[in-house]
Order: structure tokens, then sequence, then C-alpha cells
């Protein structure tokens, strides 16, 4: 997986907007105004996904691609590299199980919203 595919990935799911909040290289997707992808344009070879803790621990012990995220809250996010060891198929799902995640934890309102976009 590339950024642009990746990027094509994440601007494909119900609500998600792209934004720079922390500078002109660090590309966030949202949905809802909350973050569940962060790649940086400059290295665009790998991305911060948040995932279950659970399963965060069994990925890093399988994937050498996979590693505790990059300036991220260690427990619930992981930085996964494209051109490792990580096939692309599980990279997209990382990435849809990551926006789940926080689409969960939105209100009940919001989550309607979205689920009209689909």
């Amino acid at each position: 997986m590339n950024a642009e595919d990746f990027r094509e990935l994440c601007i494909s799911l119900p609500g998600v907007e792209e934004t720079f909040p922390f500078d002109e290289t660090t590309l966030v997707f949202k949905v809802a105004g909350k973050m569940f992808a962060l790649i940086g344009l400059n290295q665009a070879n790998k991305v911060n996904l948040k995932c279950n803790p659970e399963r965060s621990l069994e990925l890093r012990g399988t994937y050498s691609g996979i590693e505790p995220g990059y300036h991220m809250n260690k427990t619930h996010w992981n930085t996964v590299h494209f051109f490792e060891d990580v096939p692309e198929p599980l990279i997209r799902e990382l990435t849809i199980h990551s926006y789940e995640l926080v689409r969960a934890s939105l209100p009940k309102k919001v989550r309607d919203t979205l689920a009209e976009l689909e």
C-alpha cells in the first residue's frame, strides 16, 4: 500500500475529513472531529492507527512492521509500516478497525447521522 491508496481508503469511509492540525506535513483523518489515522507526508511509508489494546499486543508480536504508536498513546495506537511484513489486506482491515473504534465512541446521534451517509 502507498500513501495515496491509504488516503483513498480513508476518505471513502462515511463522514471522514482530512486535516492538518499539527503542521503542514502530518495528514490527519478524522470522523466527527476525532482522529483515527495519521500519516506523515514526508515519511509516507507508515501510518498511526487506533487499535484495541489486546489486538495491538497480538499484532506487535506477529509483525515486525507493527509497533507501538509513534508519539501516541502506546496502549491504543500502533504505527504500521507499509513496506514491511504487514500484508495490504491487513492494513486495510486495521484502518477500518481504527475508524470503527472511533466511530463507536461517538454519541448515538452522531453515529446515526454517519449511518445515513452509508
